[in-house]
């Protein structure tokens, strides 16, 4: 697969050891909290771990927030708050902006948190599968299937849980309205390349083939859009990812739009339709080489020197040789000044986010359990307040960076 994404960091947390001296007062309620310690660090040892794979990470996911949501669920349904969501102090870098954390008091700020990078775990994973010289079809639908997963927990995070936290969201974090929904659309549209390069392997229709470029397009423009009001010292590096993809699948759109062209008679409009897909793979090269010296959070790498990059390239090239030539000898058709307007809409093809919930309550919270914890108990001297500039280690991830493509393709 002739791949390459670019992702930013992890995030990083303060490790969080449940330890309530008095305040657990069964070995039940003691027990839960031992599970909790020990399950976060599973979890987070898993996010580091090349070998993980997403049935180990949803076996992780599902222990660890199944017993998280003991500290926000009401046990009887009721909208009455859990007594136990403000009891522990939880620590969080952000994937932009450095080591310093953000510190909140609040079980919800931990689910949020610990999901959001859950979410980057699938698109990191997918990014390892498609990086590889000889994926297989299982392999490229995996690739697929986790990046609508991501999608899919952003989405809920932003929806239905962020809306619920007390302290309000930064401007530039996170979890902030605008980094999410970059997220999700970068998902979105990275999930799509996988689909063009199955329809592009097939020979599919060239018209359902450019549709879908140009629908992945305007995906990566809408993802830079979105970005466009934050700091470029945090976000310049992935906004320059961003419109390499845009002009990239846009002279991948023009190119088969030029194909589809020539099929009708339109060689002219072909041959000028090709000439703008040269200019959009001139830019997304410029782009390319920006892209490198670009400094800030995530992946470094020149996408300028991967298959998939030098593959479209030939492919323009070849497929204007062909027009011109046929002009030449049976169309002799004028070549339009302008390029043709591209108002293509692919009917199949087009990507959703998986819909994502988070597991059911714990068999162990039961209302015993959850009465065995004593808030009168807890120490005055309140160890847990939050030192907002305390450093956190950032995560030791695996090398993402993408392998040299061989030139295989899907089978």
């Amino acid at each position: 697969m002739t791949h390459w994404f670019h992702r930013n960091p992890l995030k990083a947390t303060a490790p969080v050891s449940f330890n309530f001296y008095g305040v657990a007062t069964t070995p039940a309620a003691t027990k839960v909290c031992n599970d909790l310690r020990l399950s976060r660090a599973r979890l987070l040892e898993l996010f580091t771990d090349s070998s993980c794979n997403p049935e180990m990470m949803k076996n992780a996911t599902d222990l660890y927030f199944s017993l998280l949501q003991g500290f926000i669920l009401s046990l009887d349904d009721s909208s009455q708050e859990c007594k136990l969501r403000y009891i522990q102090n939880f620590k969080w870098t952000d994937t932009l902006q450095g080591q310093v954390p953000n510190a909140q008091q609040d079980a919800v700020f931990e689910l949020v948190s610990m999901g959001f990078n859950v979410a980057l775990w699938y698109t990191k994973y997918a990014s390892r599968l498609a990086g590889k010289e000889d994926i297989t079809e299982d392999e490229a639908k995996d690739v697929h299937r986790s990046l609508k997963i991501a999608a899919g927990i952003f989405k809920h995070l932003k929806e239905s849980h962020i809306p619920k936290l007390i302290t309000p969201v930064e401007k530039g974090r996170d979890l902030e309205a605008r980094l999410i929904d970059s997220y999700i659309i970068q998902c979105q549209a990275e999930a799509q390349e996988v689909t063009i390069a199955r329809a592009i392997e097939l020979k599919h229709n060239p018209g359902l083939i450019a549709a879908l470029a140009y629908e992945t397009a305007n995906f990566y423009q809408k993802a830079d859009q979105t970005l466009s009001s934050l700091d470029p010292t945090y976000a310049g590096k992935w906004r320059k990812y961003l419109n390499l993809k845009n002009c990239f699948y846009m002279a991948y759109a023009y190119c088969y739009h030029g194909q589809t062209l020539l099929a009708s008679d339109k060689c002219g409009e072909a041959i000028r339709s090709l000439q703008e897909s040269e200019k959009f793979f001139a830019k997304a090269e410029a782009l390319c080489k920006e892209y490198g010296e670009t400094k800030g959070p995530g992946t470094t790498a020149k996408p300028s020197g991967h298959l998939f990059f030098r593959k479209l390239g030939s492919l323009i090239k070849n497929t204007l040789e062909k027009c011109q030539r046929e002009n030449g000898f049976i169309y002799f058709q004028k070549v339009p000044a302008e390029a043709p307007q591209l108002e293509l809409k692919a009917n199949y093809g087009l990507v959703e986010p998986v819909p994502f919930e988070f597991p059911a309550l714990n068999a162990h919270w039961t209302p015993e359990t959850l009465a065995a914890f004593d808030l009168t108990k807890r120490p005055k001297d309140d160890t847990a307040k939050p030192k907002p500039d305390e450093e956190v280690k950032p995560l030791k991830e695996p090398d993402i960076k993408p392998q040299k493509d061989s030139g295989c393709q899907i089978s």
